[in-house]
């Protein structure tokens, strides 16, 4: 990839932000109107929303809610919001809640629930709460899914590790049936539903997209049994990832079941107008988040034969970031979509501890640069 050294500067978002006054921004909202119908490509940005422990919680919660109005006016695709559970030395907002407060904050993007920790949750609650959010954004909500890998959310929600599995399998067909009929009957190993009926119907029917979060090879196969597509994580290199993606095609071989029409992938992402730029402030932030899901325990959840977590930035950053100046990310963009066919790319951007102002530049970066050029190649 040609790596460019071109110096731009361009005013931070946040006047657009208040204003809606940004520069194109009515072309990029109908743009992005008319991408949602033929998916050529679509783009979306993991909101973490993780912060140090100290911090004005508040203060970061005014950020988040700007970041969201930016993206809804720069055309983007998505937001996504993660969940995790007693997550100390740092905070982070709840999964249900958060939406519900962006869905306000950003009309124009979909609402991806990235993932739900379904095998500690009761499954009524969750059709429940995701019925309420499907209606309460007019249709905009993706339900995305996994087992989770964290000992203190296990054992904090009194699931036993070694039940995950079925807990995640049971609690899915009580949700897709509380979704989809009147009244359910159904006994699990801790519930029982009898003639349970969800209180709102749902825009989207049968119901909204299911994404499955997978990391290990049994589990992507359980994705292409169970959910509308392979949620492709943000943890392993791209070889796994295509190894992998020849397990799911046979999988669904398997089962009748066609290619999903839209395959998201999450990806650690960051655009500058120069390459080494791009490394000089994504690097130490990309570095300590993969330390963090190191002593979280995320690398024995990961895939056989790439589970090394504790890499230099370097060693960890091949096959697997993109980060780069404009050229640079849009090629790489392109270079997954070749491999693997991924048509939604949710990008982690913001590390903890990064500024605001860097963060609403590689977004208006992205918006104006990247995403045209990847388009048009598609």
């Amino acid at each position: 990839m040609r790596r460019g050294n071109r110096q731009r500067s361009f005013p931070h978002a946040h006047a657009m932000a208040r204003t809606g006054s940004g520069r194109g921004t009515g072309q990029y909202r109908t743009r992005r109107k008319a991408n949602l119908m033929s998916a050529t490509m679509q783009f979306g940005v993991m909101q973490r929303g993780v912060f140090e422990w100290g911090d004005d919680m508040s203060a970061h919660f005014d950020e988040l809610m700007e970041q969201a109005r930016v993206l809804d006016k720069l055309g983007y695709d998505s937001i996504t919001t993660g969940s995790h559970f007693s997550t100390f030395p740092h905070r982070e907002f709840m999964q249900v809640p958060y939406l519900c407060r962006v869905m306000a904050e950003a009309p124009n993007v979909r609402l991806n629930a990235g993932i739900v920790l379904l095998s500690l949750h009761n499954p009524l609650e969750v059709a429940e709460n995701f019925a309420a959010m499907d209606v309460m954004s007019g249709g905009r909500v993706i339900f995305g899914c996994a087992l989770g890998y964290r000992d203190v959310e296990y054992k904090g929600f009194g699931i036993k590790k070694g039940e995950g599995v079925a807990r995640f399998e049971e609690n899915l067909e009580a949700i897709k049936r509380l979704w989809a009929e009147e009244k359910v009957s159904m006994k699990g190993s801790r519930f029982e539903l009898d003639e349970a009926v969800v209180s709102l119907p749902l825009v989207q029917r049968p119901h909204p997209p299911i994404w499955i979060g997978a990391n290990a090879d049994n589990a992507v196969r359980r994705a292409a049994r169970l959910g509308d597509c392979w949620y492709l994580n943000p943890h392993q290199n791209l070889p796994t990832l295509s190894r992998q993606m020849d397990l799911y095609r046979v999988e669904l071989d398997k089962l009748g079941r066609p290619f999903p029409a839209e395959l998201p992938i999450r990806r650690e992402v960051f655009c500058a107008p120069s390459h080494d730029q791009a490394i000089k402030i994504a690097a130490p932030y990309i570095k300590a988040q993969y330390d963090l899901y190191k002593t979280w325990g995320q690398d024995k959840a990961m895939a056989k034969g790439d589970q090394d977590l504790s890499m230099d930035y370097e060693d960890l950053a091949r096959d697997r970031f993109i980060v780069g100046d404009p050229d640079e990310v849009a090629e790489e963009m392109l270079h997954y979509h070749r491999v693997l066919g991924v048509n939604h790319i949710i990008m982690s951007v913001q590390g903890v501890g990064m500024p605001q102002a860097q963060v609403l530049d590689t977004f208006q970066l992205m918006a104006e640069e990247v995403f045209a050029k990847v388009r048009r190649a598609l």
